[in-house]
């Protein structure tokens, strides 16, 4: 299983962002996908996540209004579209999968990404 992780990059406050994630290796249809992301120094946190048929979503209150996560099962991609974002949001975001219903824990995924680095300066 390869989750690719793109779309990161330095930008400024206010500005917004599209993050993918290219799934193989999985019947993408059948798993949850999330993503997830991490500060320096800080943990692994919940960010949003999206049931397999894309009927239901869960975000972490930090980004709801904010972040909308969405899916292609044609095309194995999971997105991340961020909009206002903020220095807090600076991140590594990471994409995961697992093969049940909709989780915002870290350890219920199966499957992660390597990760897209996304910088907000002020």
């Amino acid at each position: 299983v390869q989750l690719q992780a793109s779309g990161g990059g330095l930008v400024q406050a206010g500005g917004s962002l599209r993050l993918s994630c290219a799934a193989s290796g999985l019947t993408f249809s059948r798993y949850v996908m999330g993503w997830f992301r991490q500060a320096p120094g800080k943990e692994r946190e919940f960010v949003a996540a999206i049931s397999w048929s894309g009927g239901s979503t869960s975000y972490a209150d930090s980004v709801k209004g904010r972040f909308t996560i969405s899916r292609d099962n044609a095309k194995n991609t999971v997105y991340l579209q961020i909009t206002s974002l903020k220095p807090e949001d600076t991140a590594v975001y990471y994409c995961a999968a697992r093969a049940l219903a909709v989780s915002t824990y870290v350890n219920r995924y199966d499957y992660w990404g390597q990760g897209t680095e996304v910088t907000v300066s002020s």
